[in-house]
């Protein structure tokens, strides 16, 4: 009797290949899209470098803080510095805050207006001092930024809170960079 080798594959060898990629898919694209929603927040951190950059070298006192918020927040029509990703862009004209807002329609599933705030920080003999109190006085120092979103626990842990509330909605800290989580 002649014995014939088996050629191909079973059914049930199919279908389990079938459920391994189907399980893999369901893990995967999830996780994904939270990759890309981050990757997108990423632009708003690169926008907002100029507002920051603004506030460290223009602000020596509280005036020159007011005179460079109202500048750099009177571009794109009121709106401080816009992309397809980043409704707005705005400095605070009184902490020096930086709060960045979200187009939650470009973005992906994040709550409509979600923001990030970045604080500045002089760093002082006495520690960090929010950049609004540090002005008033006459010592000075580098400036740190503190940033959050949801929760602030990393800013927090480094004595960089956040200062002000936020005019919008806090971005979740799932989608936020691990500085601002």
């Amino acid at each position: 009797m002649k014995s014939s080798a088996q050629i191909g594959f079973t059914l049930i060898e199919l279908m389990i290949v079938v459920a391994i990629i189907g399980i893999l898919a369901a893990v995967a694209l999830p996780a994904y899209q939270d990759y890309t929603i981050r990757a997108r927040i990423t632009e708003g951190l690169a926008i907002s470098a100029d507002a920051k950059s603004a506030v460290a070298t223009l602000a020596a006192t509280n005036s020159d803080l007011v005179a460079s918020a109202a500048t750099f927040n009177g571009q794109s029509g009121g709106m401080g510095a816009v992309s397809k990703y980043v409704k707005s862009v705005q400095i605070n004209d009184t902490n020096g805050e930086v709060e960045i807002v979200f187009n939650e329609a470009n973005v992906g599933s994040i709550p409509v207006d979600s923001s990030l705030i970045f604080t500045p920080y002089q760093q002082l003999t006495a520690g960090p001092v929010q950049l609004g109190v540090a002005l008033a006085g006459t010592e000075t120092g580098s400036i740190d930024w503190g940033c959050s979103s949801a929760s602030n626990q990393v800013a927090v842990g480094r004595g960089l809170p956040r200062v002000g509330a936020f005019t919008t909605v806090a971005l979740p800290a799932k989608y936020a960079p691990g500085e601002c989580r």
